[in-house]
């Protein structure tokens, strides 16, 4: 991490009208977190500090979600410079350096954000974060000298034929000198069609005072932002193709990459196997020699290690699977202990539950742990055996070693090493015989 002292600030005013949400553009989630905060993650994992986010009024679930980070209001909303501008007074005691993110651009990778602190470092005033466009079209073009330092931003509608042809663009991320950045955005002016003030008229103010400007680069789709539904499925996809490499490059197995979606947060073992069409929400935790097969979908939950799960099985929050687990196909646990060596392998429902160590849950059970008002607990023992098609209703205990037999439905707690049979007793009546049909006209 380069050695300096640089703050961010994260503009996230805008409503984003073409996402057509009442949710603000920047709290719409990428694998599981919102935009805002992967790029909060990434400015702290990069060492910035401090870190101001700049909302729009009325946008207080932004301010909320940028906690504890401070907030500041843009009112009116007049551009990227008069944004920038107004996270002046949170900034007041702060003297160094500072770098303008966009809380829409979550892709944003904190080595880029390093190599843009080393180029500042290695004397220019301002750096442009740029990229090569496979097309263009209405990005900003950066015109660089034959040395490649930075001669001006020209906006697309205002560019020449000829500068129409650079491919290198700019994709808004700027860091600043701090001894020059106040000064230069006051005197920005808003001499433009929409009377806004632009954060990329300082690189005209910079040149005009003789000062450096530099260009760093970086992939076209790490830089992409979001303004869109579409946006948002495109970079879906560059996040997920980025997490599921980081699994396999961390010693996990996807048989069909393309088919997995992972969380910002999941954490893989290794020598883990994922099969197809899997996913994972927040907060999960696979440990090593792990398999999942195709079909789960895993929540808030924790996978030790040699458990096997799936396929078609349902991990809810609070489902914690012990070592050499099994969790069969079309299963759901939820907020339950499964203790080692369990196996709950069919067709079966456990929630608020302990199943102990070696136990086995036949096809069909259900733990009937909600009474319309309350959740309750049913403890289940070490090695007890649950036949197929019962009902525990909650609150209830079977101990040790206890056996239910199929079919049944416990209301009352069984001891250890006993069987516990809970259903009517089987009848059989002799069918009687149908009567020959009579003759038509009889």
């Amino acid at each position: 991490m380069t050695d300096t002292k640089t703050a961010a600030v994260i503009l996230a005013a805008g409503l984003g009208t073409r996402m057509k949400s009442a949710k603000p553009k920047v709290l719409h989630p990428l694998a599981g977190r919102s935009l805002l905060g992967h790029v909060l993650e990434t400015a702290t994992g990069a060492g910035l500090a401090p870190i101001v986010v700049v909302t729009g009024e009325g946008m207080d679930a932004v301010a909320d979600a940028a906690k504890p980070h401070p907030s500041v209001i843009q009112k009116p909303a007049l551009g990227t410079g008069h944004a920038v501008l107004a996270a002046r007074d949170a900034l007041r005691d702060f003297g160094g350096d500072v770098l303008v993110l966009f809380g829409a651009d979550p892709l944003v990778e904190v080595d880029t954000i390093e190599a843009m602190l080393e180029a500042k470092q290695a004397g220019s005033a301002i750096v442009v974060l740029g990229f090569e466009a496979d097309e263009p079209g209405d990005y900003g073009r950066l015109v660089v000298s034959a040395e490649g330092a930075l001669q001006a931003i020209v906006e697309a509608k205002e560019a020449t034929p000829q500068e129409l042809e650079i491919s290198l663009c700019n994709s808004g991320v700027m860091l600043i000198d701090g001894g020059l950045v106040w000064d230069l955005l006051g005197r920005v002016g808003n001499d433009n069609a929409k009377g806004e003030y632009y954060l990329t008229d300082i690189i005209k103010l910079a040149r005009e005072d003789g000062l450096a400007c530099a260009v760093v680069t970086s992939d076209e789709a790490e830089l992409i932002g979001i303004d869109s539904r579409a946006d948002l499925a495109v970079a879906e996809a560059i996040i997920q193709e980025r997490l599921c490499w980081a699994a396999m490059e961390g010693g996990a197995t996807l048989t069909d990459p393309a088919s997995v979606t992972f969380c910002w947060d999941t954490k893989t073992g290794r020598d883990v196997t994922i099969g197809p069409n899997v996913v994972f929400g927040p907060g999960v935790s696979i440990g090593d020699n792990v398999e999942i097969l195709a079909f789960c979908h895993i929540e808030g939950a924790t996978v030790a290690s040699g458990a096997r799960i799936g396929p078609f099985a349902r991990l809810r929050p609070g489902a914690a699977i012990a070592e050499d687990a099994h969790i069969g196909n079309f299963v759901e646990i939820k907020n339950s202990d499964i203790e080692p060596g369990a196996k709950v392998n069919h067709l079966t429902y456990i929630g608020d539950s302990r199943v102990g160590a070696l136990a086995n849950i036949g096809a069909g059970t259900i733990t009937c742990n909600y009474d319309g008002f309350n959740k309750h607990h049913t403890d289940i023992g070490r090695g007890a055996f649950i036949g197929s098609n019962v009902a525990l209703v909650a609150p209830v205990k079977i101990g040790d070693g206890a056996i239910i037999g199929a079919g049944s439905v416990i209301t009352k707690d069984v001891d250890a090493d006993n069987l516990a049979i809970a259903r009517a007793p089987q009848k059989q009546i002799k069918k009687k015989k149908k009567p020959k049909n009579k003759k038509a006209g009889d």
